[in-house]
């Protein structure tokens, strides 16, 4: 069963990025994968704004992402790029941390102004760190994702199908990756 590191780059506790992941990570969980969430926003600040590669958490973050198949990140967009805790902890792991991996790109946003930052701005960082595959990925407006008073999350209906294009897609790529490897080793 491959799995999966969900990645949210919010530095907000009431994120819709962080929700919008966590609803995709049930998405995945139901095809098979084992999904394990990592929302940046609760490792130390002080280790992350300090470099602190050393840190017991920033050491266990590093150890999900080389231990994941394939990792989603998410991300909502400031100042039409990904978020500066995201890149703290981008700026932490080893230059080919996602050496191997299938990665699946998400960002947020208020504006369709925003719309090319995931591939402006976020696959070519991506893409050095030795990303196997990167799939395409979906910008979502924040007026698209209503969270209810209950915590439920609602997505507009044509992101939500693009969402579950995208989704599927990275899961059926982590799939195929994960059936060739093992037809190669035997």
């Amino acid at each position: 069963m491959p799995t999966i590191l969900s990645v949210s780059g919010s530095p907000s506790a009431t994120s819709r990025t962080q929700r919008l992941l966590r609803h995709l990570d049930a998405r995945l969980t139901a095809q098979g994968h084992e999904v394990i969430p990592l929302d940046v926003r609760t490792l130390p600040a002080e280790a992350l704004l300090g470099a602190d590669f050393r840190h017991p958490e920033i050491v266990r973050a590093t150890a999900l992402v080389e231990q994941a198949d394939g990792v989603v990140i998410g991300t909502p967009v400031y100042k039409a790029a990904y978020s500066g805790l995201l890149k703290s902890l981008l700026d932490l792991l080893p230059q080919y941390a996602l050496a191997g991996k299938t990665v699946l790109p998400l960002a947020t946003g208020g504006s369709t102004a925003h719309v090319l930052a995931i591939d402006y701005a976020l696959r070519p960082v991506l893409s050095s760190m030795g990303a196997t595959h990167i799939v395409p990925g979906w910008f979502t407006l924040d007026k698209d994702i209503t969270v209810g008073e209950d915590g439920s999350l609602t997505v507009a209906p044509g992101s939500a199908e693009a969402l579950a294009r995208v989704t599927d897609q990275f899961s059926t790529a982590l799939g195929g990756r994960r059936t060739a490897l093992l037809a190669a080793t035997g």
